[in-house]
């Protein structure tokens, strides 16, 4: 496996962003060891929230929510999955399945210890993090989620495979500003295979443009090229431009068994669990009813809808999640 690691220089003075590297080596549980960067904030001896991020960005995405969570005593860890932030860049595609990015973050929240854990991941961090938090239960006291899901191609025939293959290689790359448009026109779960399309091959895959275009609110010029930061060329992106074909939504995908082994543990799970998602992200619309209707432990909570936020709600409403979050950790105490 070759990796890659961003220049540090790439990441002096990022703004909002004045947090101290902290690295691990981690396993994925095929043998395949790399260095994992992370964020640990706030007093050692806290509460934790473990904050994880998804495609295409990084632990920048938490930069106005880690001092919220710290001022009122929590210990914030927030890592960069394998390919993206501070953390090492496999360089082949192949390199990055699900189950490996499933492994290597256990291995950071087992080699931490973590312990009675509140949860909350958005995107691929929900994806990746809902199956660490199914695979070691002990450790994780509640769960938060926001625009993000499990999937499992639950009621797509496995017989419609071939058909979603093919459709898949007939479609064009679609362009950056298009992208929205298929999400919208296609309801019956195919436009998510053009963000596939697109993040496999368009020239004009920029992590700063998916932040910009999804933001109600907007975003400065120097926080939108953080997101760039970790990307020097192309390069170093072989982890962003594959996460989308590794969702598994085609009934053929080798993630779907222990996706629904995760499910199987979520349909008896009686501890805390709050959907938070937003009122503006056409991707994942829809997705907190399933957690809401099949979890035990979402029935009686506050689910709530972030306003005025995009997909990535963290930088769009940082405040006002921050404060769900809080006052969901503070409504269910750990007995």
């Amino acid at each position: 496996m070759e990796i890659l690691r961003t220049p540090e220089d790439r990441f002096k003075n990022l703004p909002g962003y004045p947090f101290p590297p902290h690295y691990m080596e981690v396993d994925d549980g095929e043998g395949h060891i790399v260095r994992m960067h992370y964020l640990d904030e706030g007093p050692s001896d806290g509460p934790v929230i473990l904050c994880m991020h998804g495609q295409p960005v990084w632990s920048y995405l938490y930069r106005k929510m880690i001092p919220l969570f710290t001022a009122q005593g929590y210990r914030v860890i927030a890592p960069d999955l394998i390919g993206f932030g501070k953390s090492d860049k496999p360089t082949r595609p192949d390199d990055y399945t699900y189950a490996r990015h499933v492994g290597w973050v256990t291995s950071l929240v087992t080699g931490l210890n973590l312990q009675g854990v509140t949860f909350f991941g958005q995107d691929w961090g929900g994806l990746i993090g809902l199956r660490v938090v199914a695979e070691n239960e002990v450790r994780f006291s509640r769960v938060a989620i926001a625009n993000t899901g499990l999937p499992d191609a639950k009621g797509v025939p496995l017989e419609l495979a071939p058909k979603m293959h093919a459709y898949y290689d007939s479609i064009e790359v679609p362009t950056a500003e298009g992208l929205g448009r298929h999400f919208v026109e296609n309801t019956n779960g195919m436009g998510f295979l053009h963000w596939v399309k697109f993040a496999a091959e368009a020239s004009d895959f920029v992590v700063s443009n998916m932040v910009k275009n999804s933001s109600p609110v907007g975003i400065p010029d120097d926080e939108a090229a953080a997101f760039d930061a970790p990307f020097p060329s192309d390069d170093y992106m072989a982890g962003a431009r594959k996460f989308p074909s590794l969702v598994p939504i085609i009934p053929d995908n080798p993630a779907i068994p222990a996706n629904r082994a995760a499910w199987d543990v979520f349909h008896k799970w009686e501890k805390p669990f709050l959907t938070a998602f937003s009122d503006m992200d056409p991707v994942t619309a829809g997705g907190e009813k399933r957690f809401q209707a099949e979890v035990p432990g979402a029935q009686g909570q506050p689910h709530t809808v972030i306003k005025q936020a995009g997909h990535f709600l963290q930088h769009d409403q940082p405040d006002a999640l921050c404060a769900v979050i809080m006052d969901f950790i503070a409504a269910n105490p750990v007995d």
